[in-house]
């Protein structure tokens, strides 16, 4: 029967408990599960007035919800000053939330540095969602100096500043006008110990961890303590700042009594896990010397897990979010954009100063996001290693959308728009169907993979610092205008496959000099400016297509660099006012051309070799049925105003062509191939209408006129 009547009550209970009010903080409660701030019992003022009550009001407000287990907190609607020379410091496992119409406004000041909103180490599981955070960028007194040796740039007044925090999510947050950055994500550090040139003896240490004598090897004499109160909760350190003593070295553990525990190898900048037990440790360096030794021992505290999502940073004068120290960030659905004033002035700049002792980057995500009117970057992949950007709009026109810096390795960008905004890559990126417009790239490699990207009205510049370091196929470039644009390689060999360049641009839409060896499959220019013709790099042409646009007649194909140039199977296609011609001329030249067809509408020359080292053309198909004069020379070496001149074609074989005129016009000339020329190879040709005008000493056979 008592258990039917609980069955009974219990469910009234519920439902009256749903009925009472939802508590707001001041009111009496046990343990409230969320609240909104009571601004006048904390003497908070939310209309942009008394700063330093309203800071303080909010800290201890904030503070006393947290011990009382609170886990969600609003800031009712207005303006909140925030003190110049305070700040809110955020409390762990909170969710803190803004209305749309709630302004958190960092007082006017002169300061080189301030903070708006601090999450430091140990703020853990946190929420910021909502409102806005605005800057005094329009107030700023940019003549003051915090002291007389900073920099007097005014570069780090920050709107949210995470350093060393873990479990962040900022939700639907603008932060704007800020004198530095709307929001940085960093880390923080503590100088353990340093050592100095005292510090060190000659010696070494054994299997077990006892000292030994080597005079080729330098150790510690004194233990390091790791006894240090953020390593017991941190067990991680690091060896810094090394001076006259190697990079890599062994370090020794041991237990508080002495007694060994275990010895790893490492080296500068390596994060070290401390072993459970160890109280202390010993380095060994492989050199004999420690004169003017120093190393520093650091622990360095990154922040994790951070995610910045659905939010606006503006108008801020240094960036939108600089990454700056962080393991595991994700940036997606924002908005950067407005960023001016001081270097380096970008969207996001992933950027923690690795190289100068400050804090490694690690898999930062940044996605689905819009850039736009940033002066000088959209994206900075500065230092660390493994980024993801997907997805995102790039449309700062003529800055540079995404760049990614020689201290930085391993990144992955696919299906972005770079919308007249460029992309400049060092090394180490992987490339995947992106799209872009009205703008330049830049390529060095090595590693760099380009699998998939259509332009329009661009260009594809590659400066390969390392043979074959950089890998490009798929790509479509599209050319409606008349601008400068197309595919542009310098310096040394790369691999194009499936390549097509499509249109007439200003000047040429294929220029390359890249020393000889690059591999070309299936690239197809059609529509080239016929009025200037392509600057052909040397390499094998693989199954490629070149044909001219109808309005010049000056244009030709030039193969005038060092080195080898292979055409297989290619065709060639000239147009009615006679461009397309393949001219070939340097006495350092291999020319290969086999295979090929020469589609010749108009009055024009199909192959003129100039000077060559050799030349071979064989195999091939050549079309001139528009010629309009029989003295035009559809395969030629050399030409009538240098037939006086020292030869400079030291070796050619012309055979098994097929050539069709409907005009009884040189097919083959060689007549022209200047003084001392030596014998060339002309045999197994079919010449249909055309004739050969060949020198006395040519080997000639088996050559068949229709």
């Amino acid at each position: 029967m008592r258990k039917q009547l609980w069955k009974f009550i219990l469910p009234i209970i519920v439902v009256l408990l749903g009925l009472l009010p939802l508590e707001i903080y001041g009111q009496d409660s046990p343990n409230p599960p969320e609240a909104t701030i009571n601004l006048a019992k904390w003497n908070i003022y939310n209309d942009g007035t008394h700063p330093v009550e309203t800071t303080k009001g909010i800290n201890e407000a904030l503070r006393s919800l947290h011990n009382d287990g609170v886990k969600m907190v609003t800031l009712p609607s207005g303006t909140y000053l925030i003190d110049k020379d305070s700040r809110i410091n955020m409390v762990s496992d909170m969710m803190f939330i803004m209305p749309d119409d709630a302004v958190l406004q960092k007082e006017a000041s002169g300061k080189e540095r301030y903070e708006t909103m601090f999450l430091g180490y140990g703020v853990n599981n946190v929420t910021l969602q909502g409102g806005t955070y605005s800057g005094d960028k329009q107030q700023h007194d940019f003549s003051k100096k915090d002291n007389p040796h900073s920099a007097g740039t005014h570069e780090n007044g920050y709107g949210i500043l995470l350093e060393g925090a873990s479990n962040v999510v900022i939700d639907g947050v603008k932060t704007v006008n800020f004198t530095g950055d709307g929001m940085a994500i960093g880390g923080v550090g503590k100088l353990i110990k340093d050592l100095y040139e005292g510090w060190f003896v000659s010696g070494a240490l054994d299997a077990k961890g006892n000292a030994v004598s080597d005079k080729n090897k330098v150790r510690t004499k004194k233990p390091i303590p790791l006894t240090a109160p953020i390593l017991q909760s941190e067990k991680l350190f690091e060896i810094s700042n090394v001076q006259k003593l190697a990079p890599s070295f062994e370090v020794y553990f041991y237990q508080n009594n002495g007694k060994f525990i275990k010895k790893i190898s490492a080296k500068v900048r390596d994060q070290m896990a401390i072993p459970t037990g160890a109280a202390y440790c010993h380095l060994v360096f492989n050199q004999a010397s420690y004169k003017g030794g120093y190393l520093e021992v650091w622990n360095r505290v990154v922040s994790r897990n951070i995610t910045v999502r659905n939010s606006e940073s503006a108008f801020n004068r240094r960036q939108g979010i600089t990454v700056g120290g962080a393991d595991n960030v994700l940036i997606t659905g924002s908005l950067f954009h407005d960023i001016k004033g001081t270097a380096p002035q970008s969207g996001i700049d992933v950027e923690g100063g690795y190289g100068e002792n400050g804090y490694l980057n690690t898999n930062i995500t940044i996605k689905n996001n819009q850039f736009y009117n940033n002066a000088v970057y959209d994206v900075i992949l500065y230092d660390g290693r493994n980024a993801w950007v997907d997805g995102n709009h790039f449309a700062s026109k003529e800055a540079i959308g995404l760049a990614v810096s020689p201290p930085f390795t391993n990144a992955w960008v696919s299906g972005n728009h770079f919308d007249g905004a460029r992309i400049y890559a060092y090394h180490d990126v992987t490339l995947r169907n992106n799209e872009l417009n009205d703008s330049i790239t830049y390529f060095e490699g090595p590693n760099i993979v380009i699998d998939g990207m259509e332009i329009t009205n661009g260009t594809l510049a590659l400066s390969a610092k390392d043979a074959y370091g950089i890998k490009v196929s798929n790509v479509n470039i599209n050319i409606t205008k008349k601008v400068d644009a197309g595919l542009s390689i310098s310096k040394n060999p790369l691999r194009l496959s499936n390549v097509t360049i499509t249109g007439e641009p200003a000047l040429r839409s294929f220029t390359g000099n890249t020393v000889s060896g690059s591999v070309f499959d299936h690239l197809k220019i059609t529509r080239y400016n016929s009025a200037y013709g392509l600057s052909l790099p040397p390499g094998t042409y693989k199954d490629c297509q070149f044909e001219a646009s109808e309005e010049g007649k000056f244009g030709t194909l030039s193969a005038v660099l060092a080195g080898d140039y292979v055409f297989d199977g290619c065709t060639f296609k000239g147009n009615v006012q006679g461009a397309g011609l393949l001219y070939a001329e340097n006495k350092q030249l291999n020319l290969t051309v086999k295979n090929s067809t020469f589609e010749l509408p108009g009055s024009a020359q199909a192959v003129s070799i100039q000077a060559a080292r050799s030349a071979v053309v064989e195999n091939n198909v050549v079309n001139a049925n528009n010629l309009a004069s029989n003295s035009t020379e559809l395969i030629k070496i050399n030409d009538y105003w240098k037939r006086n001149d020292p030869y400079d074609v030291l070796s050619a074989v012309i055979r098994k062509n097929k050539i069709t005129t409907n005009l009884p016009a040189k097919g083959i000339s060689t007549e022209y191939a200047g003084v001392g020329a030596p014998p060339y190879t002309i045999e197994d040709n079919i010449l249909v209408k055309a004739k050969l005008s060949l020198k006395a000493n040519d080997r000639f056979n088996n050559n068949i006129l229709q």
